[in-house]
């Protein structure tokens, strides 16, 4: 099994399936979302380039999904803390997800998101 199977295969539930479906929407979102294991987390590329990740914030102990170019962004659910250049969307796993709130942050990220150039 690949590590980023594992990653997703080790969590306990809640967290296991709601990761798993921010995974399906992220890989839906746009055509050229690749999944990679970087860093020891699940990382997604935007046009080969780096857009987000998944990870678990320690306070408030739920996931969470990192925008690479937070600071580019502004929606009153992203959080920046101390983070110079990421901001963090928590993802309650105990609820449902907001989609159309999630799609939404994705959309404005993909905005501030430079393609690559070929």
């Amino acid at each position: 099994m690949k590590p980023l199977d594992q990653f997703y295969a080790k969590l306990e539930e809640p967290e296991q399936s709601c990761l798993l479906a921010l995974r399906q929407v992220l890989v839906n979102f746009d055509p050229n979302i690749s999944e990679e294991w970087k860093y020891k987390l699940p990382f997604f590329y935007l046009n080969k380039k780096p857009f987000c990740y998944f990870w678990f914030h320690k306070k408030y102990q739920q996931p969470y999904i990192g925008i690479v170019k937070g600071h580019l962004v502004n929606h009153p659910l992203l959080l920046q803390e101390k983070r110079k250049q990421m901001k963090i969307l928590l993802a309650n796993p105990n609820t449902d997800l907001p989609l159309a709130d999630i799609l939404e942050v994705l959309e404005l990220a993909k905005s501030v998101h430079r393609p690559s150039k070929i």
